[in-house]
């Protein structure tokens, strides 16, 4: 073999790379923060001054536990938890972060800067004004938050907020400081909207999760599953028709349901009482077996028969041909109305297909007109008549008995 086939014939292979190129092309640069923006990270330590954050690979994170001390002066976070949080500044590996501007130090370029980067500021309700409140902010600066914007939905009246303190955010600063417009509401819809999002990443349709009723109406109820609302049709309340949903339902009641649509995009959400309950169809042969007579209600009429609700959940249907009596009629109205109570014979029951076949009881009774010619023959005397005599042997007959007088 020549060298050239040699060297063609024989794979070359690669390279054994060092454990130090190895480390260099597995470090990847620590991403840079920018001023105000919002990051979720572990609490890897509590001291009386400062929280420590796991950044990661990109450092350390440092807040002052005062933002996060209570009125018990507890902090309120603890080793493990994840906070969310504002980047400020860093200095070196070293970064500060903040979940609000307060104190009085707080000056102008921080309030300036906290309406750049959207970092949210402490502020007190001082009093109500014409369109709104006055907010005392930290460092002592005014501003004007419009009623609108002061929280998700007002309780109470323009007063139930004067004298509370609560996070606001810039979302005009003008003036150098002179007009500065806050919003309160912004920050509890973005907490919402995050706590929705958790929320939603641990649903699925199929589940069975508990709720609280916040609404009834003709239509069906609405349910809250923490921070999402969704409907429950009135068809999927349960088995049984459903006339008045107050009937069955309240605010504030606590239920099971079953999530049946999760539209996540449009914020749709569905769900169902019925599919927590037993289902009725499953022992329905057995409550209502073929022969057996019930009393039962009409619950709607079509041109093909009478849906009849035989109770828990389960209707029947009696055809339109079952209900003349022997006569032809056109609908089932003609001879039944909604709501009207009948007994019926249970013809035969398909669980499977959620059928039950009914006709009338009282068209039982009266049996066959075979039957009926037979129960009227009772009634006729069973000695043979005598023979007619006609018009004239009745006048002899009577002409002899006068005779004999």
């Amino acid at each position: 073999m020549e060298p050239d086939e040699e060297k063609k014939g024989t794979r070359e292979e690669p390279e054994e790379e060092s454990f130090g190129e190895l480390l260099d092309k597995s470090f990847v640069p620590p991403t840079r923060y920018e001023p105000g923006q919002k990051v979720a990270a572990r609490v890897i330590k509590v001291t009386p001054d400062w929280v420590f954050l796991d950044m990661g690979r990109k450092g350390e994170g440092v807040l002052a536990a005062k933002e996060l001390v209570d009125d018990a002066g507890t902090v309120g976070v603890k080793e493990g938890d994840t906070l969310a949080a504002y980047f400020v500044s860093s200095d070196g590996s070293e970064m500060l972060f903040t979940t609000r501007i307060a104190g009085g130090a707080a000056g102008a370029a921080q309030l300036e800067e906290a309406a750049r980067s959207g970092i949210p500021v402490d502020g007190l309700v001082v009093k109500a004004i014409k369109g709104g409140y006055e907010v005392r902010l930290a460092g002592g600066a005014r501003a004007f938050c419009p009623h609108s914007q002061m929280g998700l939905a007002r309780s109470g009246g323009p007063e139930e907020h004067v004298g509370k303190h609560a996070p606001f955010r810039i979302t005009k600063y003008g003036e150098k400081g002179r007009n500065i417009v806050v919003s309160s509401r912004v920050l509890l819809e973005e907490e919402e909207e995050r706590k929705a999002r958790e929320v939603m990443a641990t649903l699925a349709e199929g589940m069975v999760v508990k709720g609280t009723v916040t609404a009834v109406r003709e239509f069906g109820a609405f349910v809250s599953i923490g921070p999402i609302e969704g409907l429950i049709p009135v068809s999927e309340i349960g088995w049984e028709r459903v006339e008045d949903v107050e009937s069955v339902l309240s605010v504030g009641q606590e239920v099971e349901v079953a999530i049946t649509r999760l539209d996540r995009a449009n914020k749709r959400f569905s769900f169902s009482l019925k599919k927590t309950l037993a289902d009725p169809w499953e022992t329905a042969s057995d409550r209502f077996p073929a022969g057996s007579h019930h009393v039962g209600k009409v619950a709607r009429l079509t041109a093909f028969g009478a849906f009849v609700s035989l109770g828990g959940g389960v209707d029947g249907l009696l055809h339109v041909s079952k209900l003349g009596g022997g006569k032809r009629i056109r609908s089932a109205g003609e001879v039944l109305r909604t709501g009207q109570e009948i007994e019926v014979k249970v013809d035969s029951v398909d669980s499977a297909k959620r059928r039950v076949a009914l006709s009338l009881a009282a068209a039982e009774s009266r049996g066959t007109p075979e039957e009926e010619a037979e129960d009227y023959s009772k009634y006729i005397d069973p000695s043979p008549a005598p023979p007619a005599l006609g018009a004239l042997g009745e006048a002899l007959k009577a002409s002899l008995e006068r005779k004999k007088k």
